[in-house]
Formats: C-alpha cells, structure tokens, sequence
C-alpha cells in the first residue's frame, strides 16, 4: 500500500482487447487506489442512447440526452470491483454486450459526448490515487498524470482475447464477427475528430503480447515505485 501523501495520476491507454481494465484493476488493488474504467462510461452512454432511441448525430439531441444521465462507479465488495451505474440501475453486465460494442466507438466520436465523459473523468482524478484506461487519458484527460502507460499487442492475440470473453456470455458468437468489430473499433479509435487514439510522447509503451497478468503487473509497478522515487526527489 502506498502512503496518502505519495499518490500520484496512473493513465493507461491502448487499442482494444489488449488488457488494459485487467492491468489497470490489479494496479489499483495493489496500490490501494481506485481504478476508473472510462469505457465504461462511454458503453453506459451508448446503452442510453440505443434505448431512448437517440440520434447521436443530431448535437441537439445529444445535448438533451445527456443531460439526462448521471453515471457513478458503485463499490461491489463481494466482487472487489467498482461497477458502472447509469441513473441509479446496475449495468455491469448489459454494456458487455456485443451490441454495445459495435456502437460505442461511433457513440465515444461525438465531440459532445466526449466533453461530457472528460468532464467527469477530470472531477474523479482531483485527489489523484487513481488508476484509469481508455483511448485518451493520458492525452487529454490528464495530460500532466506522473505515469502514463500505452498498451499493445498482436492483433491474433486480442481477437482471442476478445473471443473468449464474448463466449462465455454467446456461445453462438464466432471468431469472425469479433475480429470484424475490433478491426472496426480501431479505425474509428484512431481516426477520429476528437482525442484520436494515439501514444502519449512521455507515455511507456507495454507489448503484453507474451506475458502473463502477473507479469504485466510487476513490469507495471516497477514504473510506479520509479516515479514515485523521482517525486520525492522533486519535493526534496
């Protein structure tokens, strides 16, 4: 556990399907502080829009919407994890959905959904001690976050990755249909107006192609500990 007065901004960012939440999860629980999953937040905002059936290419309408959802991490102490409620409801589960998926990288492109998200992303990081994932956290959320960390791995890898989680919950699933949707994910990820997804200059770049949880892990709390020496340096 690392003191109060120590704790510094985590961000990890990356393509699709490459770990990152699980990465950032275990950081978090080893470090005792509290893991964000800001995609989370976009796959809530997703599931609003496809269910009040609002046109997120119409900026009116987004607007409008948006200001009917208010999104909150709940602590679930039997599963050690923070989960994704949208206006009061638990939707953990809901947003895992290939059919969110397929959506919410075209709902996370919206200039106006994105402010929102970043606004709120933003107010969690004040008394920092966090860790937290997704496409532009250590670009735009925290720019100035003391340890940025941009994962990758091969595509095989992640389609299988992404295959085996989606099985689980739809066995009639197949391999196609999830290489499709990351293949897609990462062009609208990566070309996008707004907060591209892109590697951060200062950002560390993590392949975790080959390792395991634990050792993806120890690599990443090395770089903690380093950066958590360099400010005490810089207090001193």
């Amino acid at each position: 556990m690392i003191a109060t007065t120590d704790k510094i901004i985590i961000t990890i960012d990356g393509w699709s399907s490459c770990g990152k939440s699980t990465l950032a999860k275990h950081l978090a629980r080893e470090l005792g502080y509290v893991y964000i999953d800001s995609g989370a937040m976009y796959r809530a905002i997703t599931l609003f829009f496809l269910r009040n059936h609002i046109d997120w290419t119409n900026p009116e309408a987004v607007l409008e919407a948006l200001q009917n959802i208010s999104l909150e991490f709940v602590s679930n102490e039997k599963a050690q994890q923070s989960e994704m409620h949208l206006n009061g409801e638990n939707v953990e589960y809901v947003i895992r959905d290939l059919v969110i998926a397929e959506k919410v990288s075209d709902v996370a492109a919206v200039r106006e959904v994105r402010e929102f998200a970043v606004a709120q992303q933003k107010k969690m990081g004040k008394k920092k001690g966090i860790v937290m994932d997704g496409r532009d956290i250590g670009t735009v959320v925290f720019p100035k976050a003391e340890l940025k960390i941009f994962m990758t791995a091969d595509n095989e890898v992640r389609v299988e990755r992404r295959f085996q989680e989606l099985y689980d919950k739809n066995p009639a699933i197949t391999i196609e249909e999830v290489k499709a949707n990351l293949e897609m994910r990462d062009y609208i990820d990566s070309h996008r107006a707004v907060s591209p997804l892109r590697q951060a200059k200062d950002a560390l770049l993590l392949d975790n192609s080959n390792l395991s949880i634990r050792q993806q892990l120890e690599i990443a709390l090395k770089w903690v500990h380093e950066r958590l020496q360099l400010k005490k340096q810089e207090v001193h």
